[in-house]
């Protein structure tokens, strides 16, 4: 009956391209892996296995990934649901690097008495007499770096997805995982079970908008690819409330992971409950597939209609920026500030994504916005994935001391921590010779010359906002006098400090010889249909 409906003579085989396609394949393998090691490897074997499964597949990933760059690998694969371009091959391996750093932070467990940053039991009431008893027999939640590799995986095909419905999918697989990280913080249970919900709900909102946005696009082409959308676009077939209301919808699903105001509520509350190694992780890699997701459809599938949605992401820009720098201000706990200061970043990063509408795809006489976002992205993961690693070892009797009071004096405590962080926070605000500066210069300068000076005005000002409260906290540091009851600086094991100590080579490397990672980022290109 099935053949007579459906003649096998009919179907064709989907062609997919395995080799293209192996990193994202063997970041899912690996954890569908780790899955299978979680249920049935006795308890105690369980963290180094999963750590060597997580550490080997992201670093062949990377090779792969390396691999692809070397040979120029530009196509649409899957059957055309999936760009592997260069912006995609540079994302890819930007996100391994940084995941490799931030498991790492995820297996300390020196800093703690021997025990990691996650809850031994999620399941456990905080403060039950099941809670007590995980805690003392050290038991482990090793599920975290399988849930680890499912949000790589995720973030990795959500740079590169060329269809909106695979886009979504994404989109979920990513941040499901992260869900259930931010709620696994052995200490402070409680904010960290309130982030995870506010994360979840907020998200599963950012995500109707989302669906909702995609659903109207549909109406729109009768297509989800995004090359697609754009060739119906381009004939001008009409039905544009569909389009602007479509467009709409879709960039607060977007804007919402970028974390950009209005839609950026989540980010202080999620980023100060979560275990810092997550917030470190969320922080660095969720920004950056999020951006490259958010530029790869609206420059490939939504550039002919960029004058209706420029003006739009102007407004976003100017606010994110404002609001992140002013906010930040009156923060004082050190990750609600950092949380603010993301904020801030992503409405500098947008800067530069706003230069399109001045410019077809992107492309300007100087630096592209592309090339110029790929390097910033570049130069903000890696001092906020070795941020949070300092903050993770300045600890008191109830655990890490982030209250901006219980910093005072740390120069005197423990002047290369101190120094190590401050060097970051300079990074943040744009000092010379640091990655930050010349992140900063290349979307400035991107903005500019695509016409949007306006916004590089803003944004000048917003950084001279937002140094004032990075240089507070140096001086926080320096020049204020060790209480009596200052917090004690945690003896890092080899995990953390290898963390930050590539997070500062980095900085450094970025700040006094950008000039290969910015022809990396040229390189790569721009968007391919």
């Amino acid at each position: 009956m099935i053949a007579q409906i459906l003649p096998l003579a009919d179907f064709t085989a989907p062609k997919i391209e395995y080799g293209e396609l192996a990193p994202l394949l063997v970041v899912f393998g690996a954890a569908c892996v780790g899955v299978v090691a979680e249920a049935f490897l006795p308890r105690p074997l369980r963290h180094m296995v999963q750590l060597a499964i997580t550490a080997v597949s992201v670093i062949v990933a990377g090779v792969l990934t390396a691999m692809l760059m070397s040979e120029k690998k530009e196509l649409i694969a899957a059957q055309g649901a999936i760009s592997v371009d260069g912006p995609a091959l540079f994302t890819w391996i930007i996100l391994l690097a940084l995941t490799l750093i931030s498991v790492l932070l995820f297996a300390e467990r020196s800093v703690d008495g021997g025990l990691s940053a996650f809850a031994g039991q999620a399941a456990a009431v905080p403060g039950s007499e099941a809670e007590r008893e995980g805690t003392a027999a050290k038991v482990e939640h090793t599920e975290v770096f399988p849930l680890t590799l499912f949000a790589v995986g995720g973030m990795m095909l959500f740079a590169s997805a060329n269809d909106l419905l695979v886009l979504f999918v994404a989109l979920e697989v990513f941040s499901l995982p992260l869900y259930l990280l931010c709620g696994l913080a052995r200490r402070r249970r409680l904010i960290s079970q309130e982030a995870a919900m506010k994360y979840f709900l907020l998200g599963a909102f950012a995500s109707a908008f989302l669906l909702f946005g995609i659903a109207l696009l549909y109406g729109y082409a009768g297509t989800m690819s995004l090359g697609g959308i754009s060739d119906v676009l381009a004939s001008d077939t009409g039905g544009e409330a569909l389009l602007l209301a479509g467009t709409g919808l879709l960039g607060v699903g977007l804007l919402f992971k970028v974390g950009a105001v209005p839609f950026h509520s989540w980010t202080p509350d999620v980023y100060q409950g979560a275990p810092t190694p997550v917030t470190g992780f969320m922080a660095a890699c969720t920004k950056i597939a999020a951006f490259i997701g958010l530029m790869r459809v609206f420059y490939v599938a939504l550039g002919g209609s960029r004058w209706d949605w420029a003006p739009m992401m102007w407004i976003v820009a100017i606010l994110t920026m404002v609001v992140g720098s002013i906010v930040a201000i009156t923060q004082t706990d050190v990750k609600r500030m950092l949380a603010y200061s993301s904020i801030a970043h992503a409405g500098f990063l947008l800067t530069a994504f706003v230069g399109v509408a001045q410019a077809a795809n992107g492309v300007h006489n100087g630096i592209t916005s592309t090339q110029a976002v790929l390097f910033y992205l570049v130069s903000y993961g890696f001092p906020t994935i070795g941020a949070f690693a300092v903050v993770t070892l300045v600890r008191d009797a109830g655990g890490e001391a982030t209250h901006l009071s219980r910093w005072a004096g740390l120069g005197k405590k423990s002047p290369l921590l101190a120094g190590i962080f401050a060097f970051f926070l300079l990074s943040f605000a744009g000092i010379p010779l640091t990655a930050g500066f010349t992140g900063k210069w290349a979307v400035f300068s991107a903005a500019w010359t695509g016409g949007a000076w306006p916004l590089v005005v803003v944004a000048v000002l917003s950084s001279l906002v937002a140094a004032f409260f990075y240089i507070r906290v140096i001086v926080l540091m320096f020049f204020s006098d060790l209480p009596a009851d200052s917090p004690d600086v945690a003896l890092p094991g080899w995990q953390t400090t290898s963390a930050v100590a590539l997070g500062l080579a980095a900085t450094v490397v970025l700040g006094l010889v950008p000039g290969p990672v910015l022809d990396l980022a040229a390189r790569a290109g721009e968007f391919i249909r």
